[in-house]
């Protein structure tokens, strides 16, 4: 059996062509949500890092959730769009689809980005920052095996690097808004 990745990067027969577009999908799915979690998480954790009021870290959070999504579909769009332009170009028929592709990307984005914007709203006072950053580890570790598993590839190694990331990103809006928060500049 031929592996997502062996399909996506080597070519494909007919029906490989439309396992290459599925795979697409659900790589921009991936991708869409591992976003989500990490864009709306850095905007939320650093915004409470900053300010302990419940309204700055809603608006931001449903600003980045909102901007976020819109953002992902229409470069998924675009990517896929010229991708396609191109094999069309070549004589290649088929393809991925664009619109597929966006939307799967725009509904990944939200599903993973509500996620810490309802943890960062749910939890009281000094545990606000602490359980959004454990509810977002926990879900970028899924998404990064679920995009190892899509890749045909062992899971360890992607995912920890997924929890790397995604930590460095939280420690880093955090800090800037505890400073920024602290100084009174925020």
């Amino acid at each position: 059996m031929t592996s997502l990745l062996g399909v996506l990067t080597h070519g494909a027969s007919p029906e490989e062509g439309a396992v290459a577009g599925r795979a697409n999908t659900l790589r921009a799915g991936v991708l869409g949500a591992n976003d989500g979690i990490v864009s709306v998480a850095a905007i939320v954790v650093g915004v409470a890092g900053a300010s302990s009021a419940h309204g700055a870290v809603l608006v931001a959070g449903l600003a980045a959730l909102i901007g976020g999504a819109v953002s992902m579909a229409l470069g998924e769009y675009v990517s896929v769009s010229s991708q396609r332009d191109g094999e069309r170009a070549a004589g290649v028929d088929g393809g991925a689809n664009p619109w597929a592709a966006a939307v799967a990307s725009a509904a990944s984005f939200l599903t993973g980005g509500v996620l810490p914007l309802i943890a960062v709203m749910l939890a009281q006072g000094a545990a606000r920052v602490p359980v959004t950053v454990v509810v977002v580890l926990a879900a970028l570790a899924l998404t990064g095996a679920a995009g190892a598993r899509l890749g045909g590839a062992p899971a360890l190694r992607p995912t920890v690097r997924t929890l790397v990331g995604g930590g460095l990103a939280l420690a880093a809006t955090w800090s800037i808004g505890l400073l920024l928060g602290t100084t009174g500049v925020a």
